[in-house]
């Protein structure tokens, strides 16, 4: 349990997921932007 009380309790933790989380957001939109633009042309 000490492992999960420092991922809880430890701020450079959390950030680290923040900063991670908004990565993978800002990624997950460009493909979603990219796929859609190319689907879009081909019609």
């Amino acid at each position: 349990m000490n492992i999960f009380d420092m991922l809880i309790n430890d701020p450079v933790v959390l950030y680290s997921f923040i900063g991670l989380a908004v990565v993978l957001g800002i990624c997950s939109f460009y493909v979603y932007y990219f796929l859609k633009h190319i689907n879009e042309d081909e019609k």
